[in-house]
């Protein structure tokens, strides 16, 4: 019996978050010090807590809109130009997530510049207080040393930024930051690598507790994130999540437990954020070290999900999925005692969906033969053959599901990028 889900929904945020930042040892921890930064800065403004929470919430996500590890690279220079192409795929991405209303404009202004004033508004819109803190925020930590908070450099941080005071940023802003970073805790706690319990030890934001319905609203978003990043697999999350809640349904698991199996099918690949976009688009043959990233994706997502007290259950469906029964399967080489049932139904739906979808560069298998190629994984025990029997005898409906599922999703992908077209 499981215990009724009560997930924070910061604490999702932070995981992705991490995951996002994982992609290069350079960017690792960027948003959190963001959201750590601009929190600070507007605690020193004395902004009211509603404003604060927001304004950390954007922090710590305010790059989801970068699908790229070269966009991701180049918005950590700080003279970095024609930057708000990914601002703008993030206020689009988050702002379908109802709790997100309020954080997705700070996130689609972040790079705004206050430009003497003129910067209040940007195309007939008006520029939120918190975009223009995160923007400081943002560019500060482009300039900050994250080996050692050496005071002199400090020094130099702060006149660089003073610099562009009233160009690119707010002058109350830059003084409030410039008043900040003469206290040595600060600079400490930017680099410290307890940086996650400091900020939210201290930001003690308001957190909004997510039901199992709640999560799987956030599921979606995280499986748009994770999809829309590569034309590829834009819409495979959407089909193993379908899928996944299917057989387990058909399993005898009950609408609960589905519900579960659901979230984990949107979560299964949260930790593909780690991997360069280059790597998952490249159209030829992936060279060895390539390969091997990609393996670890399953161990990001696990790494990552195992932050969160209560999704236990959720995690390990979601992180196993490339596990095999005869223990050869990766990353953590499980053998068929050790794997959950759930883990098992979410490793035959991921591998249903992967070759009976159609993909840009090769069509989807026929019925006959993905039946084959399951039956034959699960011959030598790389997959659950009472699984994949109940594929076999639910292959219409299992189909029809997937379909479902995937189409719905290809119009959802083909209308967001329409609207990033139309806003362009």
């Amino acid at each position: 019996m499981f215990r009724e889900l009560n997930v924070p929904v910061f604490d999702m945020v932070m995981c992705l978050s991490k995951a996002m930042d994982l992609v290069n040892p350079i960017v690792v921890n960027h948003q959190l010090r963001v959201a750590y930064i601009a929190f600070k800065i507007g605690e020193e403004l004395k902004l009211p807590k509603e404003t604060l929470d927001n304004i950390v919430t954007a922090g710590a996500i305010h790059d989801a809109g970068a699908m790229s590890l070269k966009e991701k690279m180049e918005i950590l220079n700080f003279e970095a130009e024609a930057v708000n192409q990914h601002a703008l795929l993030g206020y689009h991405l988050l702002k379908t997530f109802p709790f997100f209303t309020k954080i997705a404009p700070i996130v689609k202004f972040h790079h705004a510049c206050w430009s003497d004033g003129l910067g209040r508004e940007l195309n007939g819109e008006k520029v939120p207080m918190g975009s223009h803190i995160l923007h400081l925020a943002d560019r500060v930590d482009t300039l900050i040393d994250k080996t050692w908070p050496a005071l002199e450099h400090v020094s130099g941080v702060c006149e660089k930024i003073k610099s562009e005071s009233g160009k690119l940023f707010v002058p109350e802003y830059v003084e409030a930051f410039v008043r900040l970073a003469k206290k040595e805790y600060f600079s400490a706690d930017v680099v410290s690598p307890e940086l996650k319990n400091i900020l939210k030890k201290s930001a003690n934001l308001n957190v909004i507790p997510l039901n199992l319905d709640g999560l799987l609203e956030l599921g979606r978003l995280f499986a748009r994130i994770i999809d829309f990043r590569s034309r590829f697999t834009a819409t495979h999350t959407s089909g193993v999540a379908a899928c996944a809640e299917a057989l387990s349904e058909i399993a005898g698991f009950s609408k609960n437990e589905s519900k579960r199996m659901k979230v984990a099918g949107y979560l299964h690949d949260l930790g593909k954020l780690a991997i360069p976009s280059e790597i998952l688009e490249k159209p030829g043959k992936l060279e060895p070290w390539e390969f091997d990233i990609i393996r670890f994706h399953t161990y990001h997502t696990y790494r990552t999900l195992e932050m969160i007290d209560g999704l236990e259950d959720i995690n390990c469906y979601a992180s196993f999925h490339h596990e095999r029964l005869d223990g050869n399967g990766y990353p953590f080489h499980y053998s068929k005692d050790e794997l959950p049932f759930g883990s098992r139904i979410m490793a035959v739906a991921d591998v249903f969906t992967a070759i009976t979808e159609d993909r840009p560069y090769r069509a989807g298998m026929t019925a006959d033969k993905a039946l084959a190629t399951l039956e034959s994984m699960a011959s030598v025990n790389a997959l659950d053959q009472k699984i994949v029997a109940l594929v076999r005898e639910n292959y219409e409906q299992m189909s029809r599901i997937r379909i479902a599922a995937q189409t719905a999703a290809t119009l959802e992908y083909q209308a967001f990028w329409d609207e990033i077209d139309k806003n362009r």
